[in-house]
């Protein structure tokens, strides 16, 4: 393998949302970033094949080696969820497509997962399960080439809340505006800036964490700087 020239550290998303998210904390620790978008990778067939493991860490590993063998760059992905506890852990990984709609994205999506949580909410109290505790899980994970073979590490986060039954503030994406986050004194992640999310969120955690297991690994030599 020819030696590697420094280059923006790719991230593996299809969501804009995560995009944003995961841009802002690499690009505050002084790591340039590309995305898909931005290298010209159109979603390819087998893509939906990525997500279909049993944990956070295996599908977000899944998702960077895909991408770190197709561009031979340092490749960030993530995979994350929320846990409802009467739900007893659901959606958990399932959460982007719990509702079954694979015809939607977006917004149009988070509508519909956010009432199929209300429904499932509304069954699990009928049935003695009243508490809406929650927490959501993020597992970030790196991929880069070195030498003939590749290296990878991953990282997790997680952060706790309630799930309300109305919603509350315009930012954030998914969830966000029913997760009444403990650590901001229960105000939900679409009712504050994207820092303040990221201060406390799951995302932020696993990329915090990721972030000083690249340095130690020496990939952040990989990766370009701003």
């Amino acid at each position: 393998m020819r030696p590697f020239t420094p280059q923006p550290l790719l991230l593996a998303t299809r969501s804009d949302g995560k995009r944003r998210e995961l841009a802002a904390l690499f690009l505050q620790a002084g790591i340039a970033v590309e995305t898909l978008r931005d290298v010209f990778l159109p979603e390819a067939p087998e893509e939906a094949l990525l997500e279909v493991h049993a944990t956070f860490e295996d599908n977000a590993l899944a998702k960077a080696q895909y991408f770190a063998t197709l561009t031979q760059r340092v490749v960030v992905a993530d995979d994350s969820g929320l846990c409802v506890d009467a739900l007893e852990g659901r959606p958990g990984v399932h959460s982007k497509r719990w509702s079954g709609r694979d015809d939607l994205d977006g917004p149009a999506l988070d509508a519909v997962n956010n009432v199929f949580l209300q429904d499932a909410l509304r069954s699990a109290a009928e049935q003695g399960r009243t508490t809406r505790t929650a927490h959501y899980v993020c597992a970030a994970a790196a991929v880069w080439p070195r030498e003939a073979l590749y290296e990878c590490t991953v990282a997790t986060g997680s952060t706790s809340g309630v799930i309300l039954d109305v919603p509350r503030g315009a930012e954030g994406f998914g969830y966000d505006p029913y997760f009444a986050s403990t650590p901001l004194g229960g105000r939900t992640f679409a009712e504050v800036t994207r820092d303040e999310k990221a201060g406390v969120s799951h995302r932020g955690a696993a990329i915090r964490a990721l972030l000083e297991r690249l340095r130690v690994k020496g990939a952040f030599d990989l990766c370009e700087k701003v």
